[in-house]
């Protein structure tokens, strides 16, 4: 049976070939922290964090962190916690029979009249 770390809003999955330290760290760069970010966090130094990323990156076949986080979701080994908020709005979709968007208006332009004013009337205004 798999095991699972939940960190913030992500959770990720243990036994689908990431250490767990690896996966908590890539948890960490879903969320978007940095290595010093999650090197605070976690009580290490970052060049361990970084080393750490490093190995997961090789592991999943990839060169970048955004890579890293986008392979983790396609091999379904970190999902964002959010989808069961989703799975609750659609739902709620289905069953109210309200619009769940907001309605707007037509974009009628206000106009108003403007005039020049007189040489009397604007030394009226100032003097």
């Amino acid at each position: 049976m798999d095991s699972t770390i939940i960190n913030g809003g992500w959770k990720g999955n243990l036994g689908q070939g990431l250490a767990p330290r690896e996966l908590q760290f890539v948890l960490s760069v879903a969320q978007g922290m940095t290595a010093k970010e999650i090197a605070q966090m976690f009580g290490v130094a970052p060049g361990t964090v970084v080393k750490r990323l490093s190995n997961a990156m090789f592991k999943l076949g990839v060169n970048r962190q955004t890579a890293m986080v986008a392979e983790c979701m396609r091999r379904r080994i970190i999902s964002p916690v959010c989808v069961v908020l989703a799975a609750v709005i659609a739902i709620h979709a289905m069953i109210d029979d309200q619009p769940m968007r907001r309605e707007r208006r037509s974009s009628e332009r206000r106009m108003t009249d403007m005039r020049p004013a007189r040489r009397a009337e604007a030394l009226e205004l100032y003097g």
